[in-house]
């Protein structure tokens, strides 16, 4: 059953940010990640405001939930620390 990542980030330092918008992908395409969303018009109706929303689809739950862990992902996760806000949370399909 697949599943979702559902990001939701607000970025301070572009520059910065690149290096981790450098290395994410590798961790996305080892778990043989799908972008379904990223970007675009967005309205925030209620909660916090962010920049940018980002809707992954992965095969399963535990792909999903492996990813995030990955020593690939990690490492992106580290150059995005300090220069953006994000929310992401997990989501299997119904």
């Amino acid at each position: 059953m697949a599943a979702y990542w559902i990001a939701h980030v607000t970025v301070h330092d572009a520059a910065q940010y690149q290096r981790y918008m450098d290395l994410a992908p590798a961790a996305f395409k080892q778990f043989n990640a799908r972008f379904l969303a990223r970007g675009g018009e967005a309205t925030t109706l209620e909660g916090n405001v962010f920049q940018k929303h980002v809707l992954i689809e992965f095969d399963d739950y535990q792909s999903a939930l492996a990813c995030y862990h990955s020593e690939a992902y990690q490492r992106a996760r580290a150059e995005r620390a300090h220069v953006a806000e994000a929310m992401i949370a997990i989501v299997e399909s119904l």
